[in-house]
């Protein structure tokens, strides 16, 4: 009865428009009341899923992101990516992409890229002559990619929910994530041959060495991320301060875009950020734990297993389940929720810890942009003041793209971790 009724004020909160957040806490309030439990019970395990030390770089790559952002980032990068790729047929799409790419190895999070992007390539692709549907589509799809390529908040609770290294995770999102954009360029190349859209001249070699020099202190943020994880300096915490500290004295003292007054604001904000992040991961373990005390994890290992103990089916179940919990969930509460029962179930029919975690990561990223509860596609339809149906239906080439990325990593193992196999020994 109690697990019903856990159940149900949790689809019926998704169902109103509640936020996941909220969703989450007055289910589990309700289990709670129903079954007997004293709340207490609720902070204490808040206080428990939140007090875990990986957390907290969660806030310093968020303020790095923010921070570099607000220093000038976006125009340099999409001048660079525009430069490299902006003269082939459908250039400003791919350049929307490469963008995205190199913007998501700095802030780590898929809707920074896709309002900051979005906010710069929409308005230009429409402007030049593309659909606008088909602006927000390709800027909706390509910013899944920042959560996969390194830095990433998603991998980082995957971390803290599982032990495995964060810098493992972030090396075994790297291949994936650009093996993912380049997919998405094929796609947007195809289409833009198809649909005759236009292309730029080709400004130079002089050109792309000044926009590479105007982009490289962004660029080189996530060189220094890398650097500090795999050189054993720093833990991940400390990178992300490091990071903030390197994005305060570029975008002040290198790209002076950011004026100094302006970085308290810019802290504040990234906190509000965080604060909402981490207040989901906190009322997540309390449903996590009701849902553990109720065996729900071992009935659905159960369940799976008898059905097949086949790797591949079961590889298969996963991601089918994982897609369909991606277009009504958000991402960390899904993975908060649901990880570590999968991870148990992929172990059992011999699965690695870290090709499991990156597959799921990558699957759960891909539901940003599937309705109806995509993220990304509500921002970018936004910026495009597009009907969210024509944005929904421009996108399915680069949902199509990406789910044929996603199950190449799934069954090929070696994709997502050959690169941490042989930076971290």
């Amino acid at each position: 009865m109690e697990v019903w009724v856990l159940f149900g004020l949790f689809v019926g909160g998704l169902v109103i428009g509640l936020p996941v957040a909220v969703t989450l806490g007055l289910s589990s309030l309700g289990y709670l009341l129903l079954a007997g439990i004293p709340p207490v019970v609720m902070p204490q395990k808040m206080y428990a899923g939140m007090d875990v030390f990986v957390l907290l770089s969660i806030p310093g790559f968020i303020l790095a992101g923010n921070l570099m952002n607000q220093g000038g980032i976006t125009n340099r990068i999409v001048r660079f990516a525009n430069a490299l790729v902006g003269w082939i047929r459908g250039g400003l799409g791919l350049t929307n992409i490469a963008a995205s790419m190199l913007f998501g190895g700095i802030t780590g999070t898929a809707v920074a890229d896709a309002a900051s992007i979005g906010g710069v390539m929409i308005p230009g692709m429409k402007k030049a002559g593309y659909p606008a549907d088909y602006s927000a589509a390709v800027t909706a799809a390509s910013s899944t990619v920042g959560p996969i390529i390194p830095p990433s908040v998603p991998m980082i609770i995957v971390g803290a929910l599982s032990g495995i290294s964060v810098g493992k995770m972030f090396l075994a999102g790297a291949v994936p994530g650009i093996l993912m954009g380049f997919a998405m360029m094929v796609t947007a190349y195809v289409i833009a041959r198809r649909k005759n859209f236009p292309r730029q001249p080709w400004q130079g070699a002089g050109e792309v060495v000044r926009s590479f020099g105007g982009a490289i202190w962004a660029l080189a943020m996530t060189f220094l991320i890398i650097y500090g994880l795999l050189s054993g300096l720093s833990t991940p915490t400390e990178t992300a301060i490091v990071a903030s500290v390197y994005a305060v004295f570029v975008g002040c003292f290198i790209y002076r875009d950011l004026p100094f007054r302006r970085v308290p604001k810019v802290i504040i904000d990234s906190a509000v950020s965080s604060a909402g992040i981490l207040a989901l991961v906190g009322f997540a373990n309390v449903f996590g734990w009701i849902l553990v005390s109720e065996r729900i994890p071992q009935a659905i290992a159960e369940g799976v297993l008898s059905i097949t103990d086949n790797k591949f089916l079961v590889i298969l179940i996963i991601n089918l389940l994982l897609l369909f919990v991606g277009m009504f969930m958000e991402t960390i509460a899904a993975l908060i929720i649901l990880f570590v029962p999968l991870l148990s179930l992929a172990q059992a029919v011999g699965i690695e810890p870290l090709h499991f975690a990156t597959f799921a990561v990558l699957n759960l990223m891909i539901g940003l942009t599937t309705p109806p509860v995509g993220v990304c596609l509500f921002v970018c339809a936004g910026i495009a003041r597009q009907p969210l149906t024509q944005v929904v239906i421009a996108v399915l080439p680069f949902l199509a793209t990406n789910i044929a990325v996603l199950l190449l990593v799934s069954y090929v193992p070696a994709i997502a971790t050959w690169l941490p196999s042989v930076l971290i020994p």
